[in-house]
């Protein structure tokens, strides 16, 4: 009925708590409506909660609602914490409902539906509304708020029993960590870290978790910060790219002190990844102009201001914040762009409060970055000063900038000139009435002082009369904060040689000018904060006049006194407190009650010191305040009263917080308000660190509830030491131990059991938080009174005590004790009492260690047994208590815990043991079946028996069946023990017991079977002989029906439980196999066989070893049939998932003994056609190295049926049980199989059997545990051979299988292995197709990465040879490698060869990474562009190298990074400033080289005046006479003068190059002549209209010098081939000269000539045109009969490439048919005789014709 009405009235008060739509038949009032929510939430409480406290008699009669029924009352509850803020009891009546449902845990069983189960409850609701309490609430109230959103967050946990959080409510406590409460934010973190196991892992949500726990990470508070740590690393959070963008928002968050924190933790991003500073920088600047924005007035129609503007300065703030932690990532750009923000914008902020951020912001931006900067920041704050408009609005600028300039000014040189001016700024800044200006100015003027030293006691004379005589009191405040500043900087001693301590002193006693006073405190206040220690000796000297001050009849000096103080014990160090302290202890003794007062509030303030001497000084303080309490002036009671809340005020406990005036009313008034503040104490929900503040209130008052007569108040008080100490740090606690532990020993002692329980207790937290060393006396103490004579109270009291503090120091203390308890209750020769004490320990250690002291309880019994027989009654009584605890409290009493120990005692090597544990056994048996075991059982027969069947119906039915055939079987197997005392005790209780022992027999012969085989497997001697008497007696009392009814009972014991029962089953049919005839066993083999078959599949692993000795049993005596029976079903047994471990092992333990009979049994039989891949995995797995001989044979099986399954759906599967048989290759042997075998098959011509064996490879080198590091070089040759496979799959696969071999691969093998990859890579290029130059392997995406690190790190970290190698090998891998495949392994490839080229390296290790930069750079130009700053850096750095080489393979790389230069001029300026201005003309040729490179690949890049320069440069230059400079100018030329316009090209064209006039110097000829070369071969077209040109080339082939006519056959040669390109006519006027040339007399000119018409040969696919051959070939035939070896076989050469040789015979025969019968029998002559020969050799590199390119 109850329930019913409880129901009724929740759903009326829910409909008008909802207000539905329809009419409801009567209505409440808002107050009326409030009272019935408080009185449902009352009964819901009582209906729901259990109470706290019954009284006796009383019953719980509560019970918690299912999780459906809660979400009905939810809105009830909901509205009644909301309506009832305020109201203490109805919030915690309805966190208490809340609680209670939270911290039900349901059913995970799917079967059936648990209704209590989390998961119905309403969380995301739960949370928010908890959220919104904390935020609402304070003290006590709002700890218990937080405790139960913890529980709630519990309860979704996603452990067992529990919800798993959903999006929603992760996100309604994502939300809560950005509340401006303290509080709130504490609890999300400890909600979220409640659930952390559900939290997600992926999606938005996460990306939020991420953000929010990160800016917590920084959050103001300490405790959320560690919080967040713990939460980051449990949830296992990680930074991701994105992050900083979305701290960044944070910055701007409306809540202040996520603002802060987004800062902060946007400093620590950029602290990791300093590369964004810059954009993070122009990103807050950016903002910061779109927050200027204020929201405009609200008019009305009249156009009157209803509401003002708007100014959302919030968000500016946190970008000063922001720019003000990130400011040490600045670089000198950075700082410039950030400092001209400040001026005038940040420092400019029409709100004070981003003023004051953005003035601290620019601060540390000058103090870190001040130095190197100066010379660029100072003009810009000394044009702000005077050009900045007389506008009052500009003031507050101006002061910042000065004070900038201070900061600025700390790093010019003393004696600079600008630094006095900006000294004398700062001083009059000082009158700013703005305190974060007077202190930015204090700081700035330090440093700064050295510069006016001998100005300075003018200075100081000024401040110290503006500090004591200006009525102003901002004005003051400057002096004050300017007169410490001018004392640092000059030093502690200018306080004495310029008299101001003297003068401060005087004006500090001053009693007429209260200005005097008040300025001398504001001087006194910040010379401590300024000097902070060094000040400490005069501390006490102007002490005595502070203390005074404390009571000065003016408000304001008062108020200076109060802050002085502050600051003063704020600065104390350790060392400073021990000179005050004594002082102002000494001063409370004094009469004077003025004196007391300023002492005691001088003590007060000294909560203000820093933490480490706070807590040193506090437990010497509070003291002595409480005593002021008592003072008869009523001034001193109230300082003290208000000393003591001031440390109060610090504490920094929300808990204790809440509690500072029940704490102070205890201290006030000990003997009324003791009791309430401990139980206040006890009833706080402590959440938060109890800090020194809060120890030095609480203390006090619970040593003076030791002292205390009421039971209650001393057991209170020592619940709560029991508790402080898992809340609080144990220095902290430390010093009032002394006053503790007195009143703890003498409560230990009490005569009341709870107050010695509880006193144990808190024993016991003390040790565990402080630690054995803090008490040393303790455990002798304890020791000592456990022995005592004085009464069993004392001994109980130290034994609870004595188990507490061994439980609070831990198992291993209890383990190392217990031995010596244990022998020590033990011993015989001991007095009563310390056995009483002794036993007495047995009784409380349980309950310290319930779970640790099971291993004791068979030595347990033994003591307790023998000390149930001492004479004494109070020995007797303990040992009682001692039995009867460990019964209740491991009990499922004797059954699970006391029995079996006994049992086990029955069968203990030691017979004494046995003795005692037979007596035990008997005595809970006779009390059991309620019979007397004092009876006598003397009689004629053995079997004779005393039992009744109504005490073995009782013990059937206490013991259970199994039980009891257990203990009865044990006490059978005792009437043959080898100890006559064990057979007589127990064969008399058997007898007492039993009640037909052959009847008794037959229904435990199964279990007693068992126990005797165990006995049986028994490595004791004694066990075996008890065995053997007991099997004897039984073959006697049963004949021979024992073996038929041996083997079932056998079979049916592999059913037991017990793996000791069925390990003696094995044994025991082993032996039974072994006794017994071959026809016995084959009459039992149909049964034998399923059992040893369900033995092998045992779930332990001695029964299964036992198992696979029965088999080797049976194989001996049936032979193969055993193979055939068991085997197979074994092989099918192991699909069963249930099965598939323990078969398994059984199937290894066969191997272990039988694995030469049972592997040439199964293996062929696998292997056949169809192979069973599923079995060979299975048995590779048992195998061992057994396995190994037969792998020659299994793995050609395996690669067979991965190609029978290949593109079928069993592909897969079958793939997996092939590498299950190669990954249990575990030995050397096997391995060499492996590798030989697969490696060999990675060569077969069949690409399903490739792929097979490479993926076998694959997964074998990924997973394998076995050491094949001496493979790893065939591996690398053989993987990267198979990249040229045209199959996508062993492609594939193979590039798997490298990377897994390389990953294996530490620094110094990956280096080891570079000749290995250049080797592999130059075969595999060697076998591509002619068609192709990639390969395959490499263009795979991340093609390279597998060999990547071997380079990288060879790069990096190898000697100049691997370098180099490594470099080239690098070089090599890139050119063969596609473009796509590159992209995503191009910073890694480039970051390690620019550092390197940085270094100083051999110019051979320069060359190769040169080289292998060219390269890339030509493949992938494009991708290079983010390095294209350092790039060109680099080579232009190496371009002035001493090594030529080096400089000509920078001067390659240049003209490669051209292309991708979007402004390459100021390239362009550097390349031409080094041609003009190297002194070495080899530096200046590869300059021109370089210049040559870029132009011709990029010269339309060039500008117009750049162009101009260069062109002019170059001609200069083709006229110089050093011969190589000329030459390489030249080519530079003939690379520009295609890109210049018409109108500058024609006059160099007509007047220079096509110029020759034959009075001019030969050199001057011979350039031009080259230039013209040039533009022959690369842009024909630019000259091949022109009319002087055949003119000049025709003078060039009749020059008298060798280098002109060169030049000019290769004028003529390159006009040949254009006009064959183009197929134009050649012009015939060319022609015979060109053809004479072969009779000049240089042999140079002629191999030119030969070279150019190898040329000719190779412009076009088909035989040149006959016009040409006729007059080329009797030339080349003449060639050939030269006497000079060159030009002989560059003719032949050439005539090999013009008649097409080495495509047929074709163009041989129509070139013959052009000559007259005369040359063609030469040329038959000549071509049988070499050319043939010659044309099957491969043809040579291409020739270089150019000579005017450095080679």
């Amino acid at each position: 009925m109850e329930e019913e009405s409880l129901a009724q009235m929740i759903a009326g008060v829910t409909a008008h708590v909802i207000k539905p739509a329809y009419q409801t038949p009567f209505s409440w009032s808002s107050e009326q409506l409030k009272l019935s929510l408080a009185k449902t939430v009352a009964k819901l409480h009582v209906a729901t909660v259990a109470p706290k406290h019954l009284d006796d008699g009383e019953e719980d009669t509560s019970c918690p609602l299912t999780a459906p029924a809660f979400s009905f009352c939810f809105l009830v509850i909901k509205s009644a914490l909301k309506k009832h803020v305020t109201n203490t009891e109805v919030l915690m009546q309805g966190f208490d409902i809340i609680s209670e449902h939270t911290g039900l845990r349901g059913s995970d069983d799917d079967e059936e539906e648990d209704l209590f189960h989390p998961k119905y409850l309403p969380r995301t609701e739960l949370l928010t509304l908890l959220v919104d309490m904390i935020g609402l609430t304070e003290g006590t109230v709002q700890q218990m708020a937080v405790k139960c959103l913890i529980d709630c967050a519990g309860c979704a946990s996603a452990e067992a029993g529990c919800a798993e959080a959903t999006l929603g409510e992760v996100s309604s406590l994502l939300s809560a960590t950005q509340s401006e409460v303290d509080a709130v934010r504490d609890a999300a973190l400890r909600g979220l870290q409640a659930m952390v196991l559900a939290l997600p892992s992926k999606g938005l949500v996460r990306d939020n978790l991420v953000r929010r726990v990160w800016v917590a990470k920084c959050d103001p508070t300490p405790e959320n910060r560690e919080l967040a740590d713990q939460l980051w690393l449990s949830a296992g959070l990680a930074v991701s790219p994105a992050l900083c963008l979305l701290v960044l928002g944070d910055v701007a968050h409306p809540v202040g002190v996520v603002r802060e924190a987004a800062a902060e933790a946007l400093a620590a991003l950029l602290a990791d990844d300093g590369a964004q500073t810059g954009a993070v920088l122009t990103q807050l600047l950016e903002r910061y102009e779109d927050k200027l924005e204020m929201l405009p007035p609200v008019m009305d129609s009249l156009g009157r201001i209803e509401v003002q503007a708007v100014d959302h300065w919030e968000p500016r703030s946190g970008i000063a914040l922001a720019l003000a932690k990130i400011q040490p990532f600045y670089d000198e750009f950075m700082v410039t762009q950030a400092v001209s923000f400040f001026v005038p914008a940040g420092l400019g902020d029409r709100n004070e409060t981003v003023r004051k951020h953005m003035l601290s912001a620019a601060v540390a931006t000058i103090d870190n970055h001040g130095k190197d900067t100066v010379g660029e920041l100072l003009p810009v704050f000394e044009d702000f000063l005077d050009n900045a408009p007389a506008d009052s609005s500009y003031d507050i600028v101006r002061q910042s900038v000065v004070i900038l300039m201070g900061g600025l000014a700390r790093h010019l040189d003393k004696d600079d000139p600008k630094v006095r001016p900006i000294i004398g700024k700062l001083i009059n800044a000082l009158a700013t009435p703005s305190q974060p200006v007077q202190e930015a100015v204090a700081n700035c003027l330090p440093p700064l002082t050295p510069s006016i030293k001998e100005e300075a006691p003018k200075l100081v004379g000024e401040l110290l009369h503006t500090l004591l005589n200006t009525e102003n009191f901002g004005e003051r405040k400057g002096a004050a904060y300017g007169l410490a500043g001018l004392v640092k900087g000059l030093g502690i001693l200018s306080l004495k040689q310029l008299d101001i301590m003297n003068r401060l002193t005087e004006a500090l006693q001053d009693k007429k000018n209260h200005r005097h006073r008040e300025g001398s405190l504001f001087a006194l206040s910040q010379l401590c904060a300024m000097l902070g220690r060094l000040f400490e000796p005069y501390i006490v000297h102007v002490l005595p006049h502070l203390l005074l001050c404390f009571g000065d009849s003016n408000q304001y000096v008062r108020e200076a006194t109060d802050d002085c103080a502050k600051a003063v014990m704020s600065k104390l160090s350790a060392h400073g407190v021990k000179l005050v302290l004594p002082s102002l202890l000494a001063a409370l003794e004094e009469d004077q009650w003025r004196t007391k007062t300023g002492s005691v509030e001088l003590l007060g303030a000294m909560a203000f010191c820093a933490p480490k001497q706070l807590s040193s000084c506090l437990p010497s303080i509070v003291p002595k305040l409480i005593e002021v309490l008592g003072d008869s002036h009523h001034k001193v009671q109230s300082a003290g009263a208000q000393a003591l809340k001031q440390i109060g005020s610090v504490i920094r406990n929300p808990e204790i917080q809440a509690i500072v005036p029940v704490l102070l009313s205890a201290l006030q008034d000990p003997s009324k308000k003791t009791g309430p503040c401990l139980q206040t104490l006890l009833d706080t929900k402590f959440v938060h660190f109890i800090d020194a503040p809060s120890l030095a209130l609480i203390m006090p008052a619970v040593q003076r509830a030791f002292q205390d007569r009421s039971t209650e108040t001393r057991k209170m008080a020592a619940q709560i030491i029991g508790n402080m100490y898992s809340l609080t740090d144990q220095k902290d606690l430390a010093p009032y131990l002394p006053g503790i532990i007195p009143g703890l020993k003498a409560s230990l002692l009490d005569p009341v059991p709870d107050v010695r329980g509880v006193s144990a207790r808190a024993l016991g937290a003390m040790v565990r938080g402080m630690g054995e060393s803090s008490f040393e006396e303790l455990l002798p103490w304890l020791m000592s009174t456990l022995t005592s004579e004085t009464s069993s109270v004392d001994r109980s009291g130290a034994a609870q005590g004595l188990a507490e503090v061994v439980g609070g120091l831990g198992v291993d203390k209890m383990h190392k004790l217990m031995p010596e308890i244990v022998s020590t209750a033990e011993r015989m020769d001991i007095a009563p009492h310390v056995k009483d004490g002794y036993i007495m320990m047995f009784i409380y250690m349980p309950a310290v260690f319930p779970d640790q002291f099971i291993q004791y309880i068979g030595q347990v019994v033994q003591p307790i047994l023998r000390a149930l027989a001492d004479e004494n009654e109070f020995v007797r009584e303990t040992a009682l208590k001692a039995g009867q605890r460990i019964v209740n409290m491991y009990a499922e009493s004797a059954i699970q815990l006391l029995l079996p120990q006994l049992e086990s005692g029955l069968f203990d090597d030691n017979w004494r043991i046995r003795y005692s544990s037979v007596q035990l056994l008997g005595d809970l048996l006779y009390k059991i079946s309620g019979v007397s075991g004092k009876m006598t059982t003397a009689s004629a027969n053995d079997d004779d028996n005393f039992g009744t069947e109504q005490g073995q119906k009782i013990i059937h039915t206490m013991l259970g069946s199994d039980r009891r055939n257990r203990v009865l079987a044990g006490l059978y197997m005792g009437r043959s023990d080898v100890a006559l005392m064990v057979r007589q005790s127990a064969l008399h209780v058997w007898k007492v017991i039993v009640t037909n022992t052959p009847k008794t027999l037959r229904e435990i012969l199964p279990t007693l079977f068992n126990l005797l085989l165990g006995c049986l497997a028994s490595s004791n001697y004694d066990k075996r002989q008890v065995a053997a008497r007991t099997l004897g007696d039984l073959v006697r009392k049963l004949g021979e029906r024992v073996l038929p009814e041996i083997i079932p009972i056998l079979e049916k014991g592999l059913d037991s439980e017990d793996k000791d029962k069925r390990q003696g089953v094995c044994v025991g049919l082993s032996e039974i196999m072994s006794s017994t005839s071959r026809d016995m066993v084959l009459t039992f083999v149909d049964s034998l066989v399923p059992t040893v078959r369900k033995a092998l599949c045992d779930s332990d692993p001695a029964v299964r070893q036992a198992a696979a000795k029965t088999f080797d049993s049976l194989h001996s005596t049936v032979g193969g049939r055993a193979l055939d029976d068991i085997l197979p079903a074994l092989l099918e047994q192991l699909s069963d998932p249930a099965l598939h471990e323990n078969t398994l092992d059984g199937l290894r333990q066969i191997m272990a003994i039988k694995s030469r009979v049972v592997l040439p049994y199964l293996i062929p039989q696998l292997t056949a056609s169809p192979v069973n891949t599923k079995a060979l995995s299975i048995l590779a797995s048992v195998a061992g190295e057994a396995l190994n001989k037969h792998l020659a044979r299994i793995l050609p099986a395996l690669l067979t049926s991965l190609a029978e399954s290949h593109s079928t759906p069993d592909e897969t599967v079958e793939l997996g049980y092939a590498q299950a048989v190669v990954l249990s290759v575990q030995d050397e042997t096997g391995l060499s199989y492996v590798m030989d075998i697969l490696l060999e098959n990675c060569k077969s011509k069949d690409s399903v059997t490739r792929r097979g064996a490479v993926t076998l490879l694959h997964a074998f080198c990924d997973q394998t545990k076995t050491d094949y590091s001496e493979y790893v070089s065939q591996l690398i040759r053989s993987l990267i051979h198979l990249f040229t496979d045209t199959d996508h799959g062993v492609l594939t696969e193979a590039w798997n299988a490298l990377s897994a071999v390389t990953k294996t691969l530490d620094a110094g093998e990956q280096m080891s292995h570079v000749p290995d990859v250049r080797q592999a890579v130059r075969f595999a290029v060697a076998d591509l197709k002619a068609d192709t130059v990639l390969l395959p392997g490499f263009c795979l995406p991340k093609g390279i990465s597998p060999i990547l690190p071997i380079f990288r790190e060879s790069i990096l970290n190898g000697a100049p040879e691997l370098k180099e190698a490594a470099a080239q090998g690098l070089g090599e891998v890139i050119r063969v490698t596609s473009v796509d495949a590159l992209k995503p392994s191009v910073v890694h490839i480039t970051g390690p060869l620019i550092r390197i080229l940085g270094d100083r390296f051999s110019h051979n290790v320069k060359t190769a990474v040169l080289d292998t930069l060219a390269i890339l750079l030509a493949k992938a130009s494009a991708m290079l562009k983010p390095f294209l700053p350092q790039l060109q850096t680099t080579f232009l750095k190496a371009l002035n190298d001493t090594n030529r080489t080096v400089r000509l393979k920078a001067g390659f790389a240049l003209s490669h990074l051209i292309t991708i230069h979007t402004r390459p001029d100021p390239l362009y300026n550097e390349l031409h400033g080094g041609i003009k201005n190297s002194d070495d003309c080899g530096v200046r040729d590869t300059y021109l080289q370089a210049m040559r490179g870029c132009v011709a690949l990029s010269g339309d890049k060039l500008s117009p005046s750049i162009r101009r320069t260069v062109t002019s440069t170059l001609l200069s230059l083709i006229s110089t006479g050093e011969d190589s400079t000329r030459s390489t100018a030249a080519g530079c030329l003939g690379a520009l003068l295609p890109w210049l316009p018409e109108e500058e090209l024609e006059p160099i064209l007509s007047d220079t190059i096509m110029h020759d006039d034959l009075s001019l110097d030969w050199t001057v000829r011979h350039g031009r002549s080259a230039v013209l070369q040039v533009l022959m071969a690369n842009s024909p077209s630019t000259v091949y209209k022109q009319d002087k040109m055949l003119r000049t080339v025709l003078s060039h082939l009749s020059a008298d010098r060798v280098p002109i006519v060169s030049n000019g056959v290769r004028s003529a040669g390159f006009l040949l081939a254009h006009c064959l390109k183009t197929g134009e006519a050649p012009p015939a006027e060319i022609l015979s000269p060109m053809v004479k040339t072969m009779n000049h007399p240089s042999n140079d000119v002629k191999v030119l000539v030969a070279q150019m018409t190898s040329h000719l040969g190779h412009c076009q696919p088909s035989l040149l045109p006959s016009t040409l051959l006729k007059s080329l070939l009797p030339m080349l035939v003449n060639g050939t009969m030269e006497k000079n070896s060159m030009v002989k076989s560059c003719s032949e050469t050439a005539l090999v490439d013009v008649l097409l040789m080495r495509k047929g015979p074709q163009g041989q025969n129509q070139a013959l048919s052009l000559l007259d019968s005369g040359a063609r029998d030469t040329m038959n002559d000549i071509i049988s005789k070499s050319l043939i020969k010659l044309a099957t050799q491969p043809e040579g590199k291409e020739m270089v014709l150019d000579d005017t390119l450095l080679l």
